[in-house]
């Protein structure tokens, strides 16, 4: 017998696909143009609409600056944003309902110790942002410029989003709650080796095998690997086995027994 919990899931997933469907026009050509989702067949597309239902649901995607937020945008996003869950379950998206959509990059300020130990303010121009607890961030125009062009490691809503899985241990620092029969150690020691070879390479002047700003800290090195993960597979196994198989292991892609 399935969990209470599990069929109120079912039923309260069923009850938004009949009374806040999305649009099938809308559906079909956003979603039929996205490279991301290419490689995902009949039935995962079944899921992903689902999850994607349940997220337009639960979150509010709004604009800033003057930005006019459509169904279409709407649908963009959420949809990247569920394929980090699609074999993980809605529940790792709770506890936080908003998304914010900047037309371009935005400006933030965040407080910065020295090496003395004094705080400054600094202000850095970004195209994503996500909060421990609070929203995400977006710059649409970086989205939409990466929705429907294959570019090799770089998708901004995956890397904002994998930020939020990140978190959900409490602390943004590259250990997101790992599944039963996944060992700590082992994904340490694979992320820590990964990270310090790329960290050697840009030091020594090397090419590095990743996006440089993957050596910034532990979490933005599980956030840019969550990208190669989900943009170029290959790329991350060719260059990281033992971290590809991890991930493998922490997304589960093709596994179909989790998701909601």
């Amino acid at each position: 017998m399935r969990p209470l919990s599990t069929l109120w899931r079912r039923w309260r997933m069923r009850w938004l696909l009949k009374h806040h469907p999305i649009p099938q026009p809308i559906w079909h050509d956003v979603t039929h143009r996205m490279w991301t989702l290419k490689e995902l067949d009949a039935v995962q597309m079944a899921e992903l609409r689902e999850l994607t239902t349940w997220f337009l649901a639960q979150k509010s995607i709004t604009g800033a600056q003057g930005l006019e937020v459509t169904t279409d945008m709407k649908v963009a996003v959420a949809a990247q944003a569920c394929l980090l869950i699609l074999n993980l379950g809605t529940s790792y998206f709770e506890g936080w309902v908003e998304v914010i959509l900047y037309p371009g990059a935005f400006r933030a300020k965040h407080p910065q110790p020295d090496e003395f130990g004094l705080v400054h303010s600094e202000s850095n121009s970004l195209s994503g942002e996500s909060w421990l607890h609070g929203p995400v961030v977006l710059a649409w125009a970086e989205v939409d410029s990466e929705l429907f062009h294959h570019q090799v490691g770089r998708n901004v809503v995956v890397h904002e989003f994998a930020h939020k899985l990140d978190g959900l241990n409490g602390a943004m620092n590259g250990m997101p709650p790992l599944h039963r029969g996944m060992s700590r150690e082992s994904w340490a020691a694979a992320l820590s080796q990964a990270y310090e070879t790329l960290r050697h390479q840009i030091s020594s002047g090397h090419a590095p095998s990743l996006n440089p700003y993957a050596a910034t800290n532990p979490a933005e090195f599980f956030a840019v690997l969550s990208e190669y993960f989900f943009t170029a597979p290959t790329v991350l196994h060719a260059c990281c086995p033992a971290v590809h198989a991890q991930l493998e292991r922490f997304y589960r892609p093709g596994d179909r027994s989790h998701a909601p």
